[in-house]
């Protein structure tokens, strides 16, 4: 990847092997995908003026625990409130999640990704780099996307202190270790993001 800079007609840019590319939407695609297993069709109608001003959502949390910090309760000593609370708001946090990463991939697709055979080395230089240019609201919709993506990572990989951090990145497991590359990898790319906006 060469990091994001600025660009002198405005906006930023970054390069990004088409590995690299494939692995951020593929990423961005599974937290669309259980955002939407979440908060997919109704079984019932919805009551129409409660869809129009997007409410009707679930009441409960979510048992996953990725979906827990991702939609986490507004108040936790309160779990009444808290339902309440959801049942207004959980439909339209999950529409601007989605519609974020979306714009993720859209950015990466836009820049030359294509979804076809994958590379041999998945963050190696096999095809041409994909180069992604993003307005003022893309950059915004990239930061909160990224870190929708490390969040899941993180409760999959049980992070929650820096110390959870060493200790995952020093795991025998390659499969572990593997990922806590990807969360490293992700946490640099969210690095130059944010560098770049000074």
């Amino acid at each position: 990847m060469k990091p994001f800079k600025k660009r002198r007609r405005g906006g930023i840019s970054a390069t990004f092997e088409v590995g690299e590319a494939h692995l951020l939407a593929n990423l961005a695609g599974q937290v669309v995908e259980l955002l939407r297993d979440r908060n997919g069709a109704e079984e019932s109608d919805a009551d129409p003026l409660a869809a129009q001003l997007g409410m009707g959502g679930p009441s409960l949390p979510p048992e996953d625990p990725v979906l827990q910090r991702l939609l986490p309760d507004a108040y936790r000593d309160d779990p009444e409130d808290a339902g309440e609370f959801r049942r207004f708001t959980e439909r339209s946090l999950t529409s601007a999640k989605v519609l974020n990463a979306e714009t993720l991939i859209g950015s990466l697709v836009d820049g030359g990704l294509t979804f076809g055979d994958l590379p041999d080395d998945l963050m190696g230089g096999d095809g041409d780099p994909v180069e992604v240019e993003l307005d003022a609201d893309e950059v915004q919709a990239w930061l909160r996307a990224l870190t929708d993506v490390r969040l899941s990572l993180a409760v999959r990989l049980g992070i929650e202190t820096d110390e959870d951090t060493f200790l995952v990145s020093q795991s025998e497991d390659d499969a572990i270790a593997a990922m806590s590359d990807i969360f490293d990898w992700l946490g640099y790319v969210q690095e130059t993001l944010v560098a770049a906006l000074d």
